[in-house]
C-alpha cells in the first residue's frame, strides 16, 4: 500500500479525582467516573469492571453503528 498516509488520532484524558474527561482533536468526547475497579462512562451509559489478569467485564447500553 504505497502512498497511503498514516493517520494518528490525538486523544487526551484529564483526571480530576475519580472523574475522567476525554478529549479528541475535535474537542470534548466523553466523561466517566472511576472508583476502584469499577468505571461508569456517562456518555455511552456503560459500566466496566476490571478483573484480575487480562480482560474485564463490560455491560450497559450498546450504541448502534459502532
Amino acid at each position: 500500500m504505497k502512498g497511503v498516509p498514516v493517520r494518528y488520532r490525538a486523544r487526551k484524558t484529564v483526571r480530576l479525582g475519580p472523574i475522567r474527561l476525554n478529549f479528541t482533536q475535535r474537542g470534548f468526547a466523553s466523561w466517566a467516573i472511576k472508583i476502584g475497579p469499577w468505571t461508569w462512562n456517562a456518555t455511552r451509559g456503560t459500566h466496566s469492571l476490571d478483573t484480575p489478569g487480562p480482560g474485564g467485564v463490560t455491560w450497559g447500553r450498546k450504541r448502534a453503528g459502532r
